[in-house]
């Protein structure tokens, strides 16, 4: 099978403005992203995706193919939908372009295990233990005894109103599709549970398609707030996958 990575990235965000561009030990976020994609072993390719002339301009002059996307999409499973139409594969990885520690092996990991699952499930997620409470930035899962998502939320689940809960699913956003499904997921009506939730992958669900989940251990995070950057920078001049790239920028 041919599997590409796609990052998608927007400029506007409201909880933390052009955090694609925020510097992170002196590198845009989104570069720190991009580099660990390459760096993975699995992927044939990789490409951001973006409606951002901005976005576009930095991440070419590092040396990164980009994809133009429009500037209507609510989504970024939308906009890497649009991206893969003209892209020849079988596997397309959204790679969220806010994981700024993501592990490249992690990448490789759901590369290499999703296409043993594709002819059960039309996506699949990489989640992790969290104990982290009322954390409404950070989406929790709910899993089967197989592994497959049943359900995603900001809220922490499982409820702990009855019984103590001592670890939760994280969802690790490193999300890959059947290119086929993917193309389908773009002309499903949003769902209910989606706009309540602000999540996009509850479309899939509430449609009655299958994600399946892939646990491994990380202490990476989604960049939404000031809090969330200023722990990836105080972790970022210590990760490994860092030291692979920094000199790249700093020469």
């Amino acid at each position: 099978m041919k599997i590409v990575g796609i990052i998608p990235v927007r400029l506007e965000s409201s909880r933390l403005p052009q955090k694609a561009l925020r510097e992170i030990c002196g590198i845009p976020m989104i570069l720190h992203v991009y580099e660990r994609g390459v760096l993975a072993k699995k992927l044939d390719d990789i490409f951001i995706a973006t409606d951002s002339v901005e976005i576009k301009k930095v991440v070419e002059d590092a040396g990164g193919k980009v994809i133009m996307t429009s500037s209507s999409h609510r989504t970024g499973t939308d906009r890497i939908a649009e991206a893969a139409k003209n892209i020849e594969c079988d596997v397309v990885i959204n790679i969220q372009g806010d994981e700024a520690l993501l592990d490249p092996e992690h990448i490789d990991l759901i590369a290499e295990e999703f296409p043993k699952t594709i002819k059960d499930c039309h996506a699949g997620i990489l989640v992790t233990k969290f104990n982290k409470s009322n954390s409404s930035s950070d989406i929790k899962a709910v899993l089967n005894r197989k592994n497959e998502v049943l359900y995603l939320s900001r809220t922490d689940l499982p409820s702990s109103t009855r019984s103590a809960v001592n670890e939760m699913w994280k969802a690790y956003h490193i999300v890959p599709f059947q290119k086929s499904f993917l193309l389908t997921y773009t002309e499903l009506e949003r769902s209910h549970l989606e706009l309540i939730e602000y999540n996009e992958y509850l479309r899939i669900l509430e449609h009655g398609y299958k994600i399946k989940a892939f646990p491994v251990e990380s202490d990476s995070l989604s960049v939404d707030t000031e809090f969330d950057l200023e722990y990836v920078s105080n972790k970022m001049p210590y990760d490994s996958s860092f030291l692979l790239y920094k000199d790249k920028y700093n020469s």
